[in-house]
């Protein structure tokens, strides 16, 4: 017999299975001896009041036992002699296009421009320890896309777009904690996400599909307005269509596209800085709890979102117990991300708290700071002419801007500018900063001065609010670290939403991040998946 029910307990119950088992016979009159397992399907915290409270739904299993596994696994056929389809880029987005394609009978040929995962670890390294940032192989670029090293958060709000449970089911074939199939803010850890993206790897080569890196794609292959490959940096081509999942900071791939005149538009974006506080900060906060977190409850996380002159202001990335990196993918540049382990049990808590721009802001407030940005001899040689709102690539020149000004206030390596929040808020210098997760280094900053007013004022007049919502949020205790630009891609690739091709060339499928239309790990499978279903699709009526 199963039994389901939903109710709430307080943590010391809902984390502890003994005590669970105990309350569930309690509360259901269920004899212990008869009780031969609970299954949990949905795990939440309620965190609104002082009392801490964990929703659960349960499946209670008396008298018999729950299948071995919590999820159905997929059968993946061999596609050795099947049509091929070529897949650029092996982040969460190719990577489930391609797993999506063995699926439909189809040959994936995925080209990353990066190196595996494992050896990706050594480059990103370098980053912290030499100031050297290979611009082929870093926290964006390589096998994992973005992801592999930024925290592995699962949580989405795109559930129209696509099936999120099936998402979790194939993580969690290839290697990933059943939990992320129940928690309401699913995370498998940057810690453990590499032997799952490797799983992942192995899945498709063994299907006969085939993944190949140091394999920069610098071309498409171009016939009668149809794309039939590509062509990488080494002269190699692959045929077939193209699904193109570059991922958001592939910035030769956008100016390849306009050079061509393939069709993409400018995308607003959000900018900003990483905020980090102490992670025991954090926890009594969001706990209500001068205690913190006590022993069963996990490290706090916390949503702020709210409106300063006509844009939004918000938290972004969350990473409780986390770490901040250096996410450059360019020497040239700073750039900052956040991530955490599995078990978000680091020192301090960060987030992105970024400022929401458009397209039309960049003829607008951010005008006095693009032209500044233009007087950089280095930074106009690159992008002389795309700084005005009617070019496809004005928003990538805005966010590059930001980027090598922060560098330059960085004194030219991957030192990152940083300031005290409540310093920021009141323009104030920070005389002395204090620790932090960063390991590239980090330098007192008036990040009111430098950074775009646009940004600057909006942030300041975010922060008093989120204080005033959140007591002792807003302190010196906490550091801002700039600069937090990659929020999501500054183009979209345009596609006709019916088929998913793009909007003037058979053949080609923008997806993903790196396209503008995912923002997160989950939302970019989905993508991919969805690509995949359409390449198959496009490839039948052809045959027909």
């Amino acid at each position: 017999m199963i039994k389901q029910s939903t109710f709430r307990v307080i943590p010391s119950i809902a984390y502890n299975e003994k005590a669970l088992r105990e309350y569930i016979c309690r509360e259901f009159a269920i004899p212990f001896s008869k009780l031969s397992a609970i299954r949990i399907c949905r795990r939440s915290i309620d965190a609104r009041q002082r009392t801490i409270f964990v929703n659960l739904s349960v499946d209670i299993y008396i008298d018999e036992y729950p299948p071995r596994l919590d999820y159905l696994p997929i059968d993946y056929p061999s596609v050795k002699d099947c049509p091929t389809v070529v897949v650029v880029g092996a982040g969460p987005g190719g990577l489930f296009a391609a797993l999506r394609l063995i699926e439909l009978g189809l040959r994936p040929i995925v080209l990353e421009r990066g190196k595996d995962v494992h050896n990706r670890r050594k480059d990103i390294a370098k980053i912290s320890r030499e100031h050297l940032v290979d611009s082929e192989s870093n926290y964006s670029f390589g096998e994992g896309g973005a992801g592999a090293f930024s925290d592995g958060k699962l949580y989405t709000r795109s559930k129209k777009r696509g099936n999120v449970e099936k998402i979790l089911r194939v993580f969690c074939q290839h290697g990933a904690s059943t939990d992320i199939l129940c928690d309401a803010h699913p995370h498998i850890g940057t810690d453990r996400l590499p032997r799952i993206i490797e799983a992942m790897r192995n899945q498709i080569i063994e299907a006969g599909g085939e993944v190949h890196f140091n394999s920069r794609v610098d071309e498409l292959v171009i016939k009668d307005k149809e794309i039939i490959g590509t062509r990488t940096a080494d002269g190699r081509e692959f045929h077939g269509p193209v699904i193109l999942a570059t991922g958001h900071s592939a910035r030769d791939v956008y100016k390849y596209l306009y050079q061509q005149g393939i069709h993409i538009e400018a995308k607003g974006i959000a900018v900003g800085v990483r905020l980090e506080h102490p992670s025991a900060l954090i926890d009594q906060i969001q706990y209500h709890n001068r205690e913190g977190r006590g022993k069963w409850l996990p490290a706090a996380e916390y949503n702020f979102v709210t409106q300063v002159e006509g844009r939004g202001v918000y938290s972004f990335c969350m990473c409780p117990g986390g770490t901040v990196v250096p996410a450059a993918t360019d020497s040239a540049q700073v750039v900052v991300n956040g991530m955490s382990a599995s078990h978000r049990s680091g020192a301090w808590s960060n987030s992105g708290m970024v400022v929401e721009t458009r397209v039309e802001d960049i003829d607008g407030e951010l005008r006095p700071f693009m032209q500044e940005a233009l007087q950089d001899e280095d930074f106009a040689a690159q992008y002389q002419g795309m700084t005005k709102s009617d070019h496809p690539l004005c928003m990538m020149a805005f966010q590059a801007a930001l980027e090598r000004a922060t560098w330059i206030q960085g004194g030219r390596r991957q030192v990152a500018p940083a300031q005290r929040m409540a310093d920021f808020v009141n323009r104030r210098l920070s005389a002395d900063l204090p620790a932090s997760s960063y390991s590239a280094g980090l330098i007192a900053s008036p990040l009111h001065f430098w950074m775009p007013r646009f940004v600057v004022t909006r942030l300041a007049e975010g922060f008093k609010k989120f204080g005033k919502n959140s007591r002792g949020f807003l302190t010196n205790d906490a550091l801002m670290i700039a600069a937090e630009t990659r929020t999501s891609a500054p183009v979209r690739i345009t596609r006709d939403p019916a088929t998913l091709c793009h909007t003037h060339y058979a053949g080609l499928y923008p997806c993903g991040e790196g396209a503008g239309y995912a923002g997160g790990i989950v939302s970019a499978a989905i993508d991919g998946e969805r690509c995949a279903e359409a390449v198959a699709e496009y490839l039948l009526s052809n045959q027909s």
